[in-house]
């Protein structure tokens, strides 16, 4: 371990974090709960509205926290279980690569083990700001 190490957390959160929200974005402002639903259902999924809410809150708001560094392990562990979905219910059915998810699944894991990390708003209002 070097003086850098503490820090890798914040560019993890970064990577995936934006990715998430890039995807999340997409989904809110494009294909709104009705669309994500629809594309749900179309893959055989249950519940597909009540999923479609918690795909769009975890893309977008569990995003933002993560770059932020505000309950990272928590939305990375949701990040994570997403991505292993995707592979396995998904992606490998489809018989589609599955890169992306696996290396997003990948930086969520990572995010669980650093957690915020010293570069985070959580430590800020752990110190009272400073």
């Amino acid at each position: 371990m070097n003086a850098l190490t503490p820090y890798a957390a914040f560019f993890m959160r970064l990577a995936v974090g934006l990715v998430f929200l890039q995807h999340g974005w997409y989904k809110f402002h494009h294909m709104g709960v009705a669309g994500v639903a629809g594309m749900l259902h179309g893959i055989g999924f249950p519940f597909a509205t009540i999923f479609a809410v918690i795909l769009i809150a975890v893309e977008t708001i569990g995003a933002i926290c993560v770059v932020i560094g505000f309950y990272t392990r928590f939305w990375a562990a949701c990040m994570a279980i997403e991505m292993l979905v995707a592979i396995l219910a998904v992606q490998l059915p489809k018989g589609s690569g599955f890169e992306v998810e696996g290396l997003l699944f990948a930086g969520a894991v990572t995010l669980i083990a650093l957690g915020d990390g010293p570069l985070s708003i959580a430590v800020k209002l752990k110190h009272g700001g400073s």
